[in-house]
Order: C-alpha cells, then structure tokens, then sequence
C-alpha cells in the first residue's frame, strides 16, 4: 500500500489518467482491448513500474569519473 501513496510524478499520473479514460471507453464502446490497455496503464501507475521495472533504468551518479590528463603523440605525415 505505501508503494501506491508514494513517488507521484507526471508520468505516473498521466498514466494513471490515461488508464481510467481508456477503461470508462472500454464500457461504453464494448472494447475488449481497450479494457486490457487501459488495465494494464492502470496497474503501471498503481504498482509504479515501467518500461524498465522498478528503477531499472536508473543511472548511477555517484560514480568517480578517472580525470586523467590525456596525452597526445604527433603522427608524422611525411613518410
């Protein structure tokens, strides 16, 4: 249950707002796909998971980045 009161952004309630839309024209158009769309955008936003799953797409920043100066050898192009 906290999963679904915590971490809201935009993504997630816009999915959340698309899944209900599709599911209410679902009934009222008789639309078995649309139903298993909206019911799947339903559950992404409830259960906060997406395209790469619990922040599996996550980019770690704390990593150290290597500052080493770079050296350069001059190529002779006369040959």
């Amino acid at each position: 249950m906290k999963t679904v009161l915590r971490n809201w952004n935009i993504m997630r309630g816009l999915r959340l707002a698309l899944g209900i839309f599709a599911i209410v024209q679902a009934f009222t158009q008789k639309d078995t796909v649309l139903g298993i769309i909206g019911g799947f955008l339903l559950f992404t936003a409830l259960a906060n998971i997406g395209c790469c799953g619990s922040n599996g797409c996550v980019v770690n920043y704390k990593t150290k980045q290597n500052n080493k100066e770079i050296e350069y050898e001059e190529l002779d192009s006369k040959q």
